[in-house]
């Protein structure tokens, strides 16, 4: 009979061990914890276009859904070089009229450009704005420094510059 208890003393330990693992398991993640998780909206409280987060890069600019917007530095004079498989894999920031910008964006550098296909695409400070097929998740940047379809991409700042570097630790360290 001591045995059969101790089996199942040890049956309840091992059950309780894994229920305890498994809710380990559902905690967040260190990216999702630092990513906004509030879509960004306009002055007038409705869902904006562009809005900026807080991420693993630092600021940056992102959709209506949290998703990490993109810069082709293949683009120039505020044109779209990205069509077909990149356009694929790359997809431009559509809009119709213009973009709404949420706070921390700049309202002055967002705009539109026309694409060959006549439909509008968003532009920040003159570099058109894509997302990135890679990333499933608001907060993901996968798409940072990936170099495809002829140039690098960037994640936008707030600036509408390209992020170049991870934001800088807030560590101890110098001198």
């Amino acid at each position: 009979m001591t045995r059969a208890r101790s089996i199942k003393s040890l049956a309840g330990f091992a059950m309780v061990a894994l229920i305890a693992l498994g809710i380990a398991a559902c905690g967040s993640s260190s990216k999702a914890a630092t990513t906004s998780s509030v879509p960004p909206s306009g002055a007038d409280g409705r869902p904006a276009t562009i809005g900026v987060a807080n991420s693993s890069l630092g600021k940056i600019l992102v959709n209506r859904q949290g998703r990490t917007l993109y810069m082709f530095q293949k683009d120039s004079g505020g044109k779209s070089t990205c069509f077909g498989a990149c356009a694929a894999n790359w997809p431009p920031l559509r809009a119709t009229g213009m973009p709404t910008v949420g706070s921390g964006a700049d309202a002055s550098l967002a705009t539109t450009t026309k694409r060959s296909d006549g439909a509008a695409q968003v532009t920040y400070n003159g570099h058109p704005v894509y997302l990135f097929a890679g990333d499933k998740s608001p907060g993901d940047t996968n798409g940072q420094g990936v170099n495809a379809f002829g140039g690098g991409w960037f994640a936008l700042s707030p600036a509408g510059g390209q992020v170049s570097n991870p934001a800088p630790s807030t560590g101890g360290g110098g001198y």
